[in-house]
């Protein structure tokens, strides 16, 4: 019996050991981080620190897992950052108001860049060709080139880039990584440099501009040691992509380069399927290596200044990841995960954008405003590193331990109805998953054929496929009826609506700021367009009707109109005038009275090249009291 005993009994120590073990495991990684297949030991896990000089010159502390206040680079690098990246403006103190995001001058970059080697990292340097932010929206010129032009501005490019990175070179610093601007996607050095608009160069005097700088590097560096990027925002856009570098490629001869970047925020993006397609896509079309050189994500929902975050309430929404510690790492993770999957190897790495910009109001975007990036940071607002730090060292670890995440709740979902009317259901729920990412799952809701005759708010339930978890709709029931079918676009494609024109300017967006809720109606050309989007609505009674549309853009189109017609009387429009992206306006036609028992509503656009802008939520009510 003892022999038969005493092996039960080790047995069950065993196994009480390992259970113990794997919850101490478990309590110690309160994030779970799975570990991603064929990741190479040389992938890029890199961060832009280019606010990290303004942020330690006012001030501002870095403390590492155990609290203790520590050089902000030697904690990323202990969580797996391996690269750096670092902005250049030309001579940011020019301008005045304008001075902020970091003053990042070629001083500031050479002090980071020579910290970063010492602590064997390697460096991208981000020629921005501008005294402050540049981006799709805004590129201009330095104040020193402001009334330089042509083969004067191809010079000016030429030898900035040269200076500079002859300074690296003297220092024995020269970066393994430099990228000729930022977000080229509209161009830069504009006017000149602009791709589109009445005033630009267009293609060709951007490409000259692109190749004065990529032959400065080769220049100074004839070995080819520092790989050269060209980079766009946008990376779930593939057309934008094959548009601009089958351009650069083939029509301009712009082939010196061996690196595309691209910007990949989910919440602007697209999906991270269109990231992965359109990375497959680029790499093979142009045999060159890509990196996600900006990524980002929020792990709160707070705000630690005045200044609104760019990552809010609604961007999660969009997102499909929680804002949490866990989303944050899951997110970026997921991110690698795309890049690693490039064929060829040719995926190389990613750059998380501004892990260290925590709040300090004299570390702002601009004078006189705060940081609209504090909730994106890998640190917490006191500056303590956030566990999702690790995800560049767990997903990287070959040994890490796989958990398949599994769904834990169900958000609930806000219905919109009519006395009267039967309910539209939505198919699908948002389920949160166990890694705090987000996704649409089929739902069966109980008595869906319900009609309320009262005015008021009620609750549904459902239950979600392949789980017992229940699904919760707030119904909210006016005496309102919008007429409009497919009024906001949530189905993500324009059924009911008819589009006539330059159909191939126009698409459905779920970018964060282009939407009012998921999806919108979006349009833009590199040339000029115009198109009508319509809906007929039938089975009218004679009475008096109001119709209204929201839209955003950039403006400057030539003509663009909300309109009534076929309704019993003379075409009926609302002057449309966008003033900036993410600033939305409803445009609004009362009183329209209709006798023919139908009416046609829309848009009418006529744009200019580059005029860009979105539509959403139409909605067509009879007034009350106008019934004849």
């Amino acid at each position: 019996m003892k022999r038969k005993i005493l092996p039960s009994l080790v047995l069950a120590a065993l196994v009480f050991g390992y259970t113990m073990l794997c919850t101490l495991n478990a309590a110690a990684e309160s994030i779970q981080v799975n570990p991603i297949v064929g990741i190479s030991p040389d992938f890029i896990k890199g961060a832009d620190i280019s606010m990290l000089k303004q942020l330690e010159m006012t001030g501002s502390k870095f403390y590492d897992d155990n609290g203790v206040a520590r050089d902000c680079m030697e904690i990323l690098k202990e969580h797996g950052i391996n690269w750096v990246r670092l902005r250049i403006w030309n001579n940011p103190e020019v301008n005045g108001l304008e001075v902020g995001g970091g003053n990042t001058d070629e001083a500031k970059a050479l002090e980071m860049a020579a910290r970063a080697k010492k602590l064997g990292m390697k460096v991208l340097i981000d020629f921005h060709y501008s005294d402050w932010w540049a981006d799709p929206g805004k590129q201009n010129k330095p104040a020193a080139w402001a009334n330089h032009s042509g083969k004067q501005l191809e010079k000016d490019v030429y030898e900035f880039t040269k200076k500079v990175m002859q300074d690296f070179k003297a220092r024995g610093i020269m970066p393994e990584m430099v990228q000729i601007g930022n977000e080229l996607n509209n161009g830069m050095l504009w006017p000149e440099g602009q791709l589109t608009g009445s005033n630009a160069g267009g293609y060709k005097v951007f490409a000259g501009l692109v190749k004065a700088g990529l032959r400065a590097v080769r220049d100074v560096d004839s070995e080819h040691y520092t790989k050269l990027m060209i980079h766009l925002a946008n990376g779930g856009d593939n057309g934008l992509y094959r548009s601009f570098f089958d351009e650069m490629t083939k029509n301009q001869k712009v082939n010196d380069f061996d690196i595309i970047g691209l910007s990949y925020y989910p919440v602007w993006h697209g999906t991270l399927e269109q990231l992965q397609n359109n990375m497959n896509d680029i790499s093979a079309r142009y045999n060159k290596d890509v990196i996600v050189v900006e990524t980002a994500y929020g792990f709160t929902l707070d705000n630690a200044d005045t200044q609104k975050n760019a990552f809010g309430a609604p961007e999660e929404k969009l997102s499909g990841y929680k804002a949490s510690v866990q989303g944050q790492a899951t997110c970026i993770r997921n991110v690698m995960e795309a890049v690693v999957k490039v064929p060829g190897k040719k995926g190389l790495g990613i750059f998380y954008w501004e892990p260290d910009w925590i709040p300090n109001p004299q570390a702002p975007w601009k004078t006189g405003e705060g940081n609209e990036w504090e909730n994106q940071a890998m640190f917490d607002f006191d500056g303590k590193v956030l566990e999702s730090m690790d995800v560049f060292n767990r997903a990287a670890d070959p040994n890490g331990r796989y958990v398949e995440a599994v769904m834990e709740e169900a958000y609930p979902v806000e219905v919109k109805a009519s006395v009267n009317q039967s309910l539209d259901m939505p198919k699908v729920v948002s389920v949160r998953y166990s890694d705090d990412s987000v996704k649409a799952v089929p739902v069966s809701w109980n008595n869906p054929g319900t009609v309320y005759d009262k005015v008021g708010h009620y609750t549904l339930y459902g239950t979600v496929a392949r789980t017992p978890l229940t699904a919760t709709a707030r119904i909210t029931v006016d005496n309102k009826v919008n007429l409009v079918r497919n009024s906001g676009f949530e189905i993500n494609n324009f059924d009911n609506w008819a589009i006539e024109g330059d159909t191939g300017a126009v698409n459905i967006s779920s970018s964060s700021g282009d939407v009012r809720d998921k999806y919108a109606l979006h349009y833009w050309a590199d040339k000029t367009f115009k198109f009508t989007v319509k809906q007929t609505i039938t089975g009218l009674k004679k009475g008096k009707y109001t119709l209204s549309g929201w839209t955003q853009g950039g403006g400057g189109e030539k003509s663009m109109q909300l309109f009534a017609a076929d309704y019993g009387g003379e075409k009926l429009t609302a002057e449309i005038k966008n003033d900036g992206w993410n600033k939305w306006h409803q445009w609004t036609i009362k009183g329209i009275p209709v006798t023919s028992g139908k009416i046609t509503i829309g848009m009418y656009n006529e744009a200019n090249a580059g005029n860009w802008g979105s539509l959403d939520d139409v909605t067509l009510y009879i007034q009350e009291n106008a019934i004849e």
